[in-house]
């Protein structure tokens, strides 16, 4: 089976082990991945801010980009659930309404691809200690990815699972919500931080590097001593 990356800018630019994990995650199951490079941001940001007709462009480079691949997959909830609504984006458009159908149907997050795509609910790996998971809001509410992270998570020998409380809250990113409503987002954050220490686990994991980025800076902040990691890092850990 054939897989393109599709890295994120977040993992990007900040984590590339990130998508080192996702890629040897892939490898461990029989994927053959490439990745390419002429890929870009997915668009969200401009999107989301009103800049449709500017956005289409990135849009249409991304649907090229990946024209030939067998599936896209990704590291991001987010990232691609905005990859997922090319097909609503562009239905009508008698020039690329087919195209971006076709993108749509072949495009997963990590997880997501995992369970459902390869039937994987047991990637075989260990790592020890305390960890809650951060549903992240585009994932779930938006791309529809609640219960493929957590049947992962369940079966990474000594992961302690715990709860974490309110947990499909905003962590207060929300991309441009951020910078448009710092003061109502700090807020959100430090209530998901006092969540997060609540439990008491040792690692926050996430889906979506953004979120974690967020809460994690927070947490830094407050000298909290949980470590925030993407579900890939755990997914591929075998010490």
């Amino acid at each position: 089976m054939k897989v393109s990356l599709f890295i994120t800018c977040m993992a990007d630019i900040f984590t590339s082990n990130v998508g080192k994990d996702t890629v040897e995650i892939l490898e461990r199951f029989g994927c053959e991945v490439d990745f390419p490079e002429a890929q870009t941001c997915c668009g969200q940001p401009a999107y989301n801010s009103g800049y449709l007709k500017n956005t289409k462009e990135t849009m249409k480079h991304m649907m090229k980009v990946f024209r030939d691949s067998e599936y896209v997959v990704g590291p991001s909830g987010s990232c691609v659930a905005m990859l997922r609504s090319y097909e609503s984006i562009f239905k009508g458009d008698p020039n690329w309404e087919d195209e971006a159908k076709k993108f749509a149907s072949k495009t997963f997050e990590l997880s997501q691809f995992l369970v459902d795509v390869l039937g994987v609910t047991d990637v075989g790996s260990t790592f020890k200690g305390k960890v809650t998971y951060h549903p992240s809001c585009h994932m779930t509410r938006i791309l529809g990815v609640k219960a493929a992270p957590l049947q992962l998570l369940r079966k990474v020998t000594g992961v302690e699972l715990i709860e974490l409380p309110q947990g499909e809250d905003c962590c207060g990113f929300g991309g441009t919500f951020a910078v448009k409503q710092s003061t109502i987002s700090a807020e959100m954050v430090q209530e998901k931080a006092n969540h997060v220490v609540e439990t008491e686990a040792e690692y926050l994991v996430g889906g979506d590097m953004a979120c974690l980025l967020n809460i994690g800076g927070r947490l830094s902040r407050e000298g909290r001593n949980v470590k925030v990691v993407h579900l890939a890092e755990i997914l591929n850990h075998t010490g």
